[in-house]
């Protein structure tokens, strides 16, 4: 239950407001995160299957087993509690790719944390915007974040500033 929010808290040269939280509560910024690894391949196809039992997995599977680079887990004590990833391309523009929290993970933060951390890493690249494709059920967490629908159905584009 979140509590309320205290002071600033930075990670990985990321300002968020830390929740004030009961005892029993996750806190994000315990959460590590770090480069994907071919031992994480189980963890994330979990956290897949825990949020899309069915639609992409194979997809999905195949995009992990090409090793992707610029993709991130989200580790906390030992365990991966989400992942997520981007490309760039030549066009000026990042495409963020499968961005998932494990479904008994969600509502404490992570998922704005995990895009937080991906647009800050993306920020050191040089591009001007940032796209993704999201299925219905995420379009709302999208649109909050600043994201605004682009083109195709599920399509979403977001202007990424880069501050000095």
């Amino acid at each position: 239950m979140w509590l309320g929010f205290g002071r600033v808290k930075p990670h990985h040269g990321i300002a968020l407001l830390a929740p004030l939280a009961d005892p029993g509560q996750l806190h994000w910024w315990t959460v590590e995160p770090r480069a994907y690894q071919p031992s994480d391949h189980a963890a994330c196809l979990a956290i897949f299957d825990s949020n899309n039992p069915a639609a992409g997995r194979a997809e999905f599977e195949q995009f992990l087993d090409s090793q992707p680079a610029n993709y991130t887990v989200l580790e906390h004590e030992g365990a991966i509690l989400g992942c997520g990833g981007y490309g760039t391309g030549t066009d000026g523009a990042a495409t963020l790719h499968h961005g998932m929290i494990r479904r008994d993970s969600q509502r404490q933060g992570l998922g704005r944390f995990l895009l937080l951390y991906r647009l800050r890493q993306i920020s050191r690249s040089n591009v001007s915007f940032v796209r993704l494709c999201a299925p219905p059920e995420t379009a709302p967490f999208y649109l909050k974040q600043g994201f605004k629908p682009a083109g195709a159905a599920g399509s979403f584009v977001m202007k990424l500033t880069v501050c000095p």
